[in-house]
């Protein structure tokens, strides 16, 4: 069976410059995928090239078995699209917003109806359908926009910063109807935000400069990490520096890190070779008599890898 979004080879350049330089993917149902990199990387480009909203310079798209990418505008009904900044009228309410968009999805009558109540319930906006858009919050604005982006139920939804510029609680919510989204779906997220990328992807592709420079899950990422292993320890203050000195002294130990927090400090001690090295700290901890009020092991960070892939000597793999 085919995957529902394919991407072969897509480049493209604007006066010489490549922006967006052979890349290749391929999303299944089910499937959460973040599209990962620098401001400046291509992401957005690649939306627009994916979406059929911007012709390749060279290679080729399909969704759903169908060629996105050569101006078949009939394709496009296969995909939901949530724009970065997701433009709506502010005048009008959701509702009327909604009839309008399923409209121009030519759902007239009962048709438009019944996928206007089938979004609004997917995205749970029953409660403010007749107040202007103007005066919602930023994380009902952005249901709006979700709701009118698979009002005619896309097997293919691709999202460009979801959660750009919401708070912490209307961030959660947008990732839920996400994932809640997922089953039936395959969905893109274009995002330079990790946290999104650990707490909703099952896969995360990663661009600079235009390429692919990895094509992994989150954890595997994360794997990659030099803070992989590392062990985190809150201790007093005024202790920090003795027991920084002791943890150095330890075999296969690269480096203690030090951040105050709250009145103590953290210690992070992080391994050579992403060795595991629990074990050898807390007995030296046990030995010392260290006052350790946390002690805990990391599974790495995503944040690291991300940095050393996209920074200007980073080198990445092309998985």
């Amino acid at each position: 069976m085919p995957a529902m979004l394919e991407a072969a080879g897509l480049s493209k350049s604007f006066n010489g410059q490549m922006a967006v330089d052979d890349i290749s993917l391929a999303v299944e149902k089910g499937e959460i995928l973040g599209f990962l990199g620098p401001n400046g990387a291509g992401k957005t480009t690649t939306m627009k090239m994916l979406t059929g909203f911007m012709r390749p310079s060279s290679g080729s798209a399909k969704v759903c078995g169908e060629l996105i990418t050569g101006g078949n505008a009939h394709t496009r009904r296969h995909i939901g699209y949530l724009p970065e900044g997701a433009p709506l009228y502010g005048d009008m309410t959701p509702r009327a917003f909604l009839s309008f968009i399923a409209r121009c999805h030519k759902m007239h009558g009962k048709r438009g109806a019944e996928a206007q109540e089938r979004a609004v319930e997917a995205v749970d906006l029953k409660a403010v359908l007749d107040q202007r858009i103007a005066t919602l919050s930023k994380g009902f604005r952005r249901r709006v926009a979700i709701a009118a982006a698979i009002i005619h139920a896309p097997p293919v939804l691709i999202l460009d910063e979801p959660t750009d510029g919401l708070d912490p609680n209307q961030k959660h919510e947008v990732r839920y109807l996400i994932r809640r989204m997922s089953a039936e779906r395959a969905i893109i997220i274009s995002t330079h935000i990790l946290e999104e990328v650990e707490s909703l992807c099952s896969r995360a592709v990663v661009i600079r400069r235009g390429k692919i420079v990895a094509d992994e899950t989150p954890s595997g990422l994360k794997a990659k990490s030099k803070y992989l292993n590392a062990v985190n320890m809150l201790v007093p203050s005024h202790e920090a520096s003795d027991i920084a000195i002791g943890l150095k002294r330890l075999e296969r130990v690269a480096s203690v890190e030090m951040a105050s927090e709250g009145g103590q400090m953290r210690l992070t001690v992080v391994p050579a070779g992403q060795v595991v090295i629990a074990n050898r700290v807390a007995e030296l901890a046990a030995s010392k008599g260290w006052t350790v009020s946390q002690f805990a092991v990391e599974g790495g960070r995503l944040e690291d890898v991300f940095r050393k892939l996209t920074s200007a000597s980073g080198k990445g793999d092309s998985g």
